[in-house]
């Protein structure tokens, strides 16, 4: 259990209130120990005419203490060393039952615990006002980032395992004053609700007592937005839309799969990491792809966030796409040699099919650029799609145009239901390329297995995205082609392929320089005048590119 860990070393704001009060009980008794010992030692000596030394006298005193026996020094024969005997004898019953009443019962009984005992000092710190979704996600995330916060949950028996697993969290209604105050929300940075309809009491509350919070909350619609903005919510956040918009974009940021013309060497390539790749949990800058000498990582997704360039510090997990710019033949022998990995299907998709005209769905289609078809699925007609049917039957994906789509994007409300798409779509098609939402992160894997290529969990994409408020994450909008452009190297003239690297911060990066016919990619490679670079980036970066360097 985490409320066992050590505890040495920890600053005092760290400590519990239970910690703390522990950590005072034994410097308490310690002190008590060391006076009667010392007390007892000169009595020993001055009123009894026994002079003995400091450590038979402490024994005496712990004997004692804790009635255990009185050693050879009984009978004493002053009325002084007899008070004080006494006094030994009560302090250490009284002592006996305080370590009762404070260790042993809260250990051993099943007794009703003040969970607020529990929680660490906190300071400019987050405050979670419910959390309707996998509340240890989220409060995982915040703790890979050492960011503090408390967890206000009311359903007292989650908030008992919470707290018993060693998370910061009470049990307390949000939307209460008392309790907002009990997580110290006057001292806090950032408020997170999650709690439906009764988020703007929450919020509404939590602004009385501190009204430079900045406020994020999770809605069940994009339509409550505009009510939440004007009681305070900085951001407001609809999951079921985000990710349908995060899984349309995913499906159309084309990458362009060869360079600049068919003759050069250098080409873009989406990685697609999977759970039994040895790439699993491995940080970005000691992964085989980022430290290889002869290929750039341009980019890459992490649970529907789009980073250009990726942090080192990021920990690849499944599902994460790596955007990788080098020789072909290089990429090609990295993604045999790693094994749990593989290269993405298609460069860019010109036809896409939703399944699901829910509020995901919706947003989808909207996220899709204007020259990409969209046939949108659904068993209601009520919701307008084009084609009205199960989604799971396979005569409806073929009405809908399966057999000759380059992606699909499922965004079903029911992950039962997502994973029968998932599994009849690949089997009516190889090619096509599967994107899918579900809602339990545990599905994610099963939906893998299942045939899809990307996949985004509900719980995992709010936590994720919770972290990255709270930690100042930059996520790139990828609304834009990745691609490879040939520039001259004259701007890099002397410095190394390198150093020109390591400020990727701009959206673009160097691949590699073409010198007499030749494509050189090494890091070490320096950059003559006359070579000509190969350029990679968004289409945002690549313009940078061109009008503050190509065009010096």
């Amino acid at each position: 259990m985490r409320e066992l860990r050590d505890i040495r070393g920890l600053r005092p704001r760290d400590l519990s209130q239970r910690q703390r009060l522990l950590l005072k009980f034994v410097v308490g008794l310690g002190t008590v120990v060391l006076l009667f010992t010392f007390v007892y030692n000169w009595g020993m000596l001055a009123l009894e005419r026994r002079p003995q030394s400091v450590f038979r006298s402490f024994q005496t005193v712990v004997e004692t203490m804790t009635t255990t026996g009185y050693g050879a020094d009984a009978p004493w024969d002053t009325p002084a060393m007899n008070v004080l005997m006494v006094t030994i004898q009560l302090t250490g019953v009284i002592i006996g039952f305080v370590t009762l009443r404070v260790l042993v019962i809260p250990l051993f009984e099943r007794t009703p615990l003040n969970l607020d005992d529990r929680l660490t000092t906190k300071d400019e710190h987050v405050v979670v006002a419910e959390y309707q979704r996998n509340a240890e996600l989220l409060l995982e995330e915040l703790e890979a980032l050492d960011v503090d916060y408390v967890l206000i949950e009311s359903d007292r028996e989650d908030a008992k395992r919470l707290s018993d697993d060693g998370y910061q969290a009470i049990h307390g209604d949000p939307e209460t004053r008392a309790d907002l105050d009990r997580a110290t929300v006057e001292r806090a940075n950032l408020l997170i609700t999650d709690a439906g309809e009764g988020t703007a009491s929450i919020v509404l509350t939590a602004l009385e007592a501190n009204d430079e919070l900045r406020v994020i909350s999770f809605l069940p619609s994009t339509r409550r937005k505009a009510a939440l903005t004007e009681v305070g919510v900085d951001r407001g956040i609809a999951p079921n839309a985000l990710i349908g918009q995060r899984l349309a974009e995913k499906a159309t940021t084309p990458v362009a799969r060869n360079g600049v013309n068919d003759d050069d060497a250098v080409a873009i390539r989406e990685i697609l990491v999977r759970r039994n790749s040895p790439l699993h949990g491995v940080e970005v800058r000691n992964s085989p792809l980022a430290g290889h000498p002869n290929l750039t990582l341009v980019a890459g997704w992490f649970d529907g966030e789009f980073r250009l360039p990726p942090s080192p510090d990021e920990r690849l997990t499944p599902n994460a796409v790596l955007v990788v710019a080098g020789p072909v033949d290089e990429i090609d022998d990295v993604v045999n040699d790693l094994g749990g990995v593989r290269v993405s299907r298609v460069a860019d998709h010109s036809r896409v099919v939703v399944a699901g005209c829910g509020e995901g769905g919706e947003a989808a289609v909207d996220a899709l650029p204007a020259d990409v078809s969209a046939t949108t699925v659904d068993e209601s007609a009520a919701t307008n799609p084009d084609v009205v049917g199960d989604v799971t039957e396979p005569e409806t994906l073929r009405e809908a145009g399966i057999e000759d789509a380059t992606a699909l994007v499922v965004t079903v409300d029911d992950d039962a239901t997502a994973l029968l798409t998932v599994a009849m779509a690949r089997s009516l098609s190889d090619d096509v390329e599967i994107l899918a939402r579900v809602t339990d992160d545990e599905k994610a894997s099963a939906a893998f297995r299942a045939g899809a290529d990307y996949v985004l969990s509900i719980q995992r994409v709010c936590a994720r995205l919770v972290a990255s408020e709270v930690h100042g994450e930059r996520v790139v909008d990828p609304a834009s082609q990745i691609r490879v452009v040939r520039a001259d190297g004259d701007p890099f003239a002397g410095e190394s392929i390198r150093a020109v690297r390591q400020n990727a911060e701009r959206g673009w990066t160097v691949a590699g320089v073409l010198r007499d016919g030749v494509v050189h990619t090494g890091e070490r490679e320096t950059v003559r005048a006359d070579d000509e670079v190969f350029v990679a980036g968004s289409d945002a970066g690549i313009a940078e590119f061109e009008r503050t360097v190509d065009a010096a």
